[in-house]
């Protein structure tokens, strides 16, 4: 036995390898180039409004996901690429050109929300453009929603999966209009100016399994075909619907986005028309206060149905068309 104990451990430190370079090359990510955005950085200075209830900022919960999940997608043999590594900044424009020129399979960006309602609490994902000309990214956002709200939300949550003209109605978020043709998206995880969960996402097990997540929707999303992207507005143009944008997110109307959706439905249910213009300014401002909320679809559909009642049949058909293609359903397990 003597002569053999060396032999043996030659053997299990020649194995330990073999094993893990077998591991990645049987891994759905053994290959795949990610390029992975930390979002912000470097904003401490200039803003007010990424920051938690006692002081966690966004920008230092991206960068702590992002590299945890960089080291996990690493040890399953994908090529990562970081945009940053550091709390600075880095312009939007060179985000997107390093998944361009990295030829990136996917390009995600890791964020995390805030929004006046302090209760609030759920993952939204981003897609850039309509649903029906982006189903590259929809599909991955589909699996990113459903992955996080099984990793991180025990008792279930809502989830959305929006167009990004949904908060930057004009043309989008810069880096997913930038990277358009890469499967992509931006993901908020959790709200951090939800004080139980920005106590959360202090803790680095609480970040690990947010990642834990990224890695299953990955995986997942590389398990099937991956669909075509089309070109943008090759089948679908909508006019843009203003909504709040980041800062006035924060005011005290925006903390009204539920209570005046609830009070639209109500209004609703009656057929007289002061009623009905009454819910449409309902619907309309819980729209705009919080245009990615997982009621923000339902209200263009009732806006569509109350338009469709007032005599109104083409501004209807834009907005149900605009509730299909700015808001993906995502299947509650």
């Amino acid at each position: 036995m003597a002569k053999l104990l060396p032999f043996l451990i030659l053997l299990f430190y020649t194995c330990v390898p073999c094993a893990a370079n077998a591991q990645k090359q049987a891994s759905l990510l053994a290959g795949k180039t990610i390029l992975l955005d930390a979002g912000h950085g470097g904003t401490a200075e200039t803003d007010s409004f990424r920051v938690g209830p006692t002081g966690e900022r966004e920008e230092w919960i991206n960068l702590r996901v992002a590299q945890l999940l960089q080291k996990m997608l690493e040890e399953k043999g994908a090529n990562v690429v970081m945009t940053r590594t550091a709390d600075v900044n880095i312009p939007l424009a060179a985000r997107a050109q390093l998944a361009v020129d990295s030829q990136a399979d996917v390009f995600l960006s890791v964020h995390h929300n805030a929004t006046a309602d302090s209760s609030v609490n759920f993952p939204i994902i981003y897609f850039h453009g309509n649903a029906s000309e982006n189903t590259a990214s929809v599909a991955l956002g589909l699996q990113i929603a459903q992955a996080l709200r099984a990793k991180l939300y025990k008792g279930g949550a809502p989830a959305s999966l929006v167009s990004d003209h949904t908060i930057f109605p004009s043309a989008g978020a810069k880096v997913l209009r930038d990277t358009y043709g890469i499967p992509g998206v931006i993901a908020e995880a959790s709200f951090f100016t939800n004080a139980a969960e920005e106590g959360r996402l202090k803790k680095r097990r609480h970040n690990r399994r947010e990642a834990l997540a990224y890695v299953a929707a990955l995986e997942a999303f590389f398990l099937q075909p991956i669909p075509a992207v089309l070109s943008k507005n090759s089948l679908v143009s909508l006019p843009p619907f203003r909504a709040f944008q980041e800062a006035d997110r924060m005011n005290e109307a925006a903390r009204l986005w539920y209570q005046d959706y609830l009070k639209g439905q109500a209004l609703l249910e009656r057929q007289d028309t002061a009623a009905l213009q009454q819910a449409y300014e309902l619907f309309s401002r819980s729209a705009r206060s919080f245009p990615d909320s997982f009621v923000a679809a339902k209200c263009h559909e009732n806006r569509a149905i109350i338009l469709n009642k007032l005599g109104r049949a083409d501004e209807a058909q834009q907005e149900a068309l605009r509730a299909r293609e700015h808001y993906v359903q995502v299947r509650q397990d």
